[in-house]
């Protein structure tokens, strides 16, 4: 059930604050006097929006540039906006401890509103999107700034792009949800281009219209007004001009036709990314420039520029999807565009800014990543370090935000692929289903997976990581021996051979031959494979992963273990953690440590979605700890599905050294397995 905090109607009764426009108060419909200040007017609204209690040390610094007694000022501005916003049976200051909270989860907040729908906005109904659309009466705080409050002047800057990006994003969805021929389409076409007027998508769905209601002078006049505007800020206007023309040309007599605002297939392939396949398009990422906040506000250049162009190189490296060129995104910048509005001139999907702070003794740098088209932010984190070493910390900061955008992008794609029909799905999307099925690990899911694998190479026969998700569900049928190990190793092996012919540089290309090699027991060739893989992508995680696996049978037991805590470290998530942590025990097998086997593979088997082998590991991990009665539970667990499974099996599934094997032998006598 929805909250009045969240919903666009609940502004009549009880308390309401309006933070579009300029900030008021309402209780009961009518307005509330505010005190004069601008700094509590600052401190309500940064606290109507923060997601969880704020230090006062924090609240000092965004609002005070260092006062005779900045927390006297915070207590006599928390005093009137109790006076303001308490009533007898309802506190809505919230002090404890250190921190400040301010509690209207039974309230109305307009901009709470907005974001809570930007959460999912592409399931809302039109009425729903017109409330949204109507509590936009003007900017972010309208009119309110802060003299030498440089913190909080970035932060309301960054609300109101963020807010504008929201805006545009309602618009277009209001657009495409109401009927065609509507008579506030137009209105909100018009509103929708002043929004986001370098938006290619904006004007074609406007021209759209004007055809559809027989008035192509009017388009004509807006394409040449639209052509000088681009022209101006040196932006590319072929793909606003190819959609007029496939608008033009979609049916003769288009005037006298009715068209959807909705643009055809064959109009939204023409403002696509000029390095994109049209049938078969990937997502896209802009990593716009971070900003370094100074004492004197946000700034460009130093640490954050080099984070920024380090970010896009690794993206890019992992050619997961495309990655906007570094000139490209700081062109932009320097005209100062915001990034939502940069991600809809490159007519991207997603867009990442940042922000660094350099203060005593630490360095923070927070991340945000956004789907452009709703608005919505996938993924935000701060990440804070002590600069022993300021370039091994931003090392080690690049590599999680790579890390992490790299998963939060696959997993919105993943999910946005299981909501469509299957024989609607280009390779793109068929992939990312297929993905959804490989990670369920049962011998079913596995084959719906090759499936959608197989439908993604018929579809785009260059699609590497198409071509490697196809080894893998080989491989598995293989390792798993759901079907003949030896046809279905020299599939994987196949399949991983195409993956590189399409892409020698990718690296889950090589990641699925040296998998493939491993199953063929040619360890070498596949470490050599492996090492490939991670030195063309050191963030490509399940790369590190492989090679802890295959050092932890018969390599090196010490390089498993540190392979597999940079594989976790990287994708600290992963579908695959459960290997990442069973690889890990095995090494410490070898090692002599049973006890720290043991413990690992019980994290292992903790994963969700570990099958029957890593419960095998467990098993003979914790019997060679003399931890039996655990050990025999594993083992009665395995038998209850495979009632004959015995160590040959489990020998048998991995490439051990003779002394692993006979300790593996050793554990399984104790517990029945022998």
């Amino acid at each position: 059930m929805e909250s009045a905090r969240s919903s666009p109607d609940g502004c009549k009764a009880g308390l309401a604050v309006r933070l579009f426009g300029p900030l008021t108060v309402i209780r009961d419909g009518a307005t509330v006097d505010l005190p004069q200040s601008r700094k509590l007017r600052a401190l309500l609204a940064y606290l109507a929006l923060a997601p969880h209690p704020v230090g006062r040390s924090r609240l000092c610094e965004l609002l005070w540039d260092v006062p005779n007694d900045p927390r006297g000022e915070l207590r006599w501005c928390l005093s009137k906006l109790r006076g303001v916003l308490d009533e007898p049976d309802c506190r809505r200051i919230e002090t404890q401890g250190d921190t400040v909270a301010l509690r209207l989860e039974d309230d109305f907040v307009d901009a709470v509103a907005v974001l809570a729908a930007a959460e999912d906005i592409t399931t809302l109904g039109v009425p729903r999107l017109q409330a949204l659309a109507r509590l936009f009466t003007g900017d972010f705080l309208d009119g309110l700034v802060l003299d030498r409050s440089p913190h909080f002047n970035s932060w309301l800057v960054a609300q109101r792009r963020r807010f504008h990006a929201c805006h545009a994003a309602i618009l277009e969805h209001l657009v495409a949800s109401l009927p065609a021929g509507s008579e506030d389409v137009s209105a909100h076409l018009d509103r929708w281009v002043e929004m986001a007027p370098f938006d290619a998508r904006a004007h074609a769905a406007l021209l759209a219209n004007l055809a559809a209601r027989s008035q192509l002078g009017a388009a004509e006049a807006h394409m040449t007004a639209a052509a000088v505007l681009f022209k101006s800020e040196e932006l590319d206007f072929e793909p606003v001009r190819a959609a007029w023309q496939a608008i033009r040309g979609e049916q003769p007599g288009v005037a006298s036709r009715t068209l959807p605002c909705v643009l055809p297939a064959a109009i939204t392939a023409t403002i696509t990314p000029a390095d994109a396949p049209v049938e078969n398009r990937h997502a896209s990422l802009a990593v716009m420039p971070f900003v370094e906040e100074a004492g004197t506000g946000s700034v460009r250049g130093g640490l954050a520029d080099g984070l920024t162009h380090d970010i896009i190189t690794r993206l890019a490296k992992l050619r997961d999807f495309f990655v906007i060129a570094r000139g490209s995104v700081f062109a932009l910048a320097e005209m100062n565009i915001a990034p939502e509005d940069a991600g809809r001139r490159l007519n991207v999907d997603y867009v990442t800014t940042g922000w660094v702070r350099s203060l005593a003794g630490r360095i923070i740098v927070s991340v945000e990543l956004v789907e452009v088209r709703t608005a919505r932010i996938v993924w935000a984190e701060t990440f804070e370090r002590r600069p022993d070493d300021i370039f091994a910390v931003l090392d080690d900061i690049g590599n999680s935000i790579v890390s992490s955008i790299s998963i939060e992008v696959e997993t919105v794609e993943r999910n946005r692929a299981m909501l469509k029909a299957p024989n609607s799905l280009n390779a793109w999307e068929a992939y990312h289903r297929g993905l959804w099925h490989m990670y369920r690990f049962t011998q079913p899911e596995n084959e719906l997976a090759r499936h959608f694998f197989e439908m993604a190479v018929q579809r785009d026969p260059t699609f590497a990581r198409a071509y490697a998700g196809l080894s893998f569900t080989h491989w598995q049928s293989a390792f798993q021996r759901w079907g003949d190990r030896d046809r279905e190793s020299a599939l994987a092996f196949e399949a991983a051979g195409r993956s590189l012919l399409v892409d020698d540089h990718n690296p889950a290309a090589h990641w699925a031959m040296g998998r493939a090699l491993w199953l063929r027991g040619e360890q070498d060739g596949s470490l050599i494979e492996l090492e490939r893989a991670v030195d063309l992508s050191p963030n490509f995680a399940l790369g590190h992963y492989a090679l802890s696996f295959v050092h932890s049978q018969s390599g090196d037991p010490m390089a498993a273990i540190g392979s597999s805590d940079h594989s976790r470290h990287l994708s600290p998530f992963d579908p695959l953690l459960f290997g990442m942590l069973g690889a890990r025990a095995m090494a410490h097998v070898r090692l002599g440590q049973f006890d720290e086997a043991a413990d690992w593979a019980l994290k292992a088997v903790a994963r969700p979605n570990a099958h029957a082998i890593i419960l095998a590991i467990a098993a003979h991990c914790l019997a060679l700890a003399g931890r039996l009665d655990e050990a025999r539970g594993f083992a009665a667990t395995i038998r209850r599905t495979l009632p004959h499974y015995c160590a040959d099996d489990f020998i048998g599934t991995f490439r051990f050294e003779p002394d692993a094997a006979a300790l593996f032998r050793q554990g399984a006598r104790r517990i029945g397995l022998g």
